[in-house]
Formats: structure tokens, C-alpha cells, sequence
């Protein structure tokens, strides 16, 4: 059994989201993006499909062109390749969900 915190051990990092592995399982990793006001992800593609969850704060999520706001206790599940960005409207802690075939180093990459 692992277990993991969303909202222990928060850092906002001030000129970049801050990224962080919460837990990984044989099949997922579970990733904490923590951005501040203002901050935001350039339009990238996952390789794989991946799940968003808004824990805290308001984000814009645009996917293909098209932007959407995001709120506390809102969900996403995007595809693989499937173009999106994000930018941060209030302070957010952000729930990644994305296979473990995946690269961190690719989702620190975008920030």
C-alpha cells in the first residue's frame, strides 16, 4: 500500500509550476503540479492518455484551441496526442494521472 498527500509539503515554486511524483504503481503515476496565479504550461501533447484533476484553484485548459475553466473538483481525461495547455487563474494544486510508461522528465519539461 502507498500513500501519498496532495496538500502535505506544498511548495510553489515562483517562477515555474512545481512538479512533483506522489505515487507510482505498476500502471500510473500520480503527479502534484502546485502553480501559482499566472503561471502556465506551454501546448504539448502526452504520449499516452492522462487523467486532470483541479484539487484547489481555477485553471484555464485549453485543449485543441479551445479553452475551459476548470475549478475545484473538476476531472479531465484527454487521449493520447491530444494538443493541450494550461494556465493558472488562482493558485492550483492539480492532480496528473499518467502511465508509468511515461517520462517526468517530459511533463517537467513543459513547465
Amino acid at each position: 500500500m502507498n500513500v501519498a498527500s496532495l496538500t502535505k509539503d506544498v511548495v510553489y515554486k515562483e517562477n515555474k509550476p512545481a512538479i512533483t511524483v506522489l505515487l507510482k504503481t505498476k500502471n500510473i503515476k500520480e503527479v502534484r503540479i502546485a502553480m501559482k496565479k499566472g503561471q502556465s504550461m506551454k501546448e504539448h501533447k502526452a504520449p499516452f492518455p492522462i487523467v486532470i484533476a483541479v484539487f484547489e484553484g481555477v485553471l484555464n485548459l485549453g485543449v485543441n484551441g479551445k479553452k475551459t475553466i476548470l475549478k475545484k473538483g473538476d476531472l479531465i481525461a484527454l487521449d493520447a496526442n491530444i494538443p493541450h495547455d494550461l494556465s493558472c487563474i488562482k493558485d492550483c494544486i492539480i492532480r496528473l494521472s499518467i502511465s508509468t510508461a511515461d517520462s517526468i522528465e517530459r511533463v517537467k519539461s513543459i513547465a
